[in-house]
């Protein structure tokens, strides 16, 4: 039998938005808005993804990746502060298996016409079936799919 691990790390990721914060934060907390950028289709809203966006709503992103295994995203939304900040908890599984829980704000900051983000996670890697970086780096992704959805005026 495996002895069960958790490996705990932090990272920070700062972006800044050409649009301003309710935008920004729009896009966050209204579901037809995130679907778009989050869980990559309109089609998903519903089905496999779904957001209640108030303090002790849940968010849900289900879906398979190209080896079958199913990941499922959880977060529960525990302080928001409109236009300012999010604070969630999340957890991940494959298939059955939860692979890491976290605790992550956003926080949203006037640049004029502009909005610096920053996204602080910390999390709980479990048996080593997820790391930090591969979080931080699909983190960074979704960022960058924000972005693109800024640009678009889907937002």
């Amino acid at each position: 039998m495996t002895t069960p691990t958790v490996t705990h790390d932090t990272f920070v990721i700062e972006r800044t938005y050409d649009a301003p914060v309710d935008m920004v934060f729009r896009a966050w907390a209204d579901p037809e808005r995130k679907v778009r950028w989050f869980a990559g289709s309109p089609e998903a809203l519903g089905t496999a993804y779904t957001l209640d966006f108030r303090v002790g709503g849940r968010e849900v992103n289900r879906g398979a990746s190209p080896d079958g295994v199913v990941y499922t995203y959880t977060a529960e939304f525990r302080d928001i502060v409109p236009g300012t900040r999010i604070v969630a908890t999340t957890e991940m599984l494959a298939d059955d298996t939860r692979i890491s829980v976290t605790l992550f704000s956003v926080e949203f900051h006037d640049a004029g016409a502009a909005t610096k983000l920053v996204l602080t996670e910390h999390g709980a890697y479990l048996d080593g079936r997820e790391t930090a970086a591969a979080r931080e780096h699909g983190t960074r992704a979704l960022l960058d799919s924000l972005a693109r959805s800024i640009a678009a005026g889907e937002s």
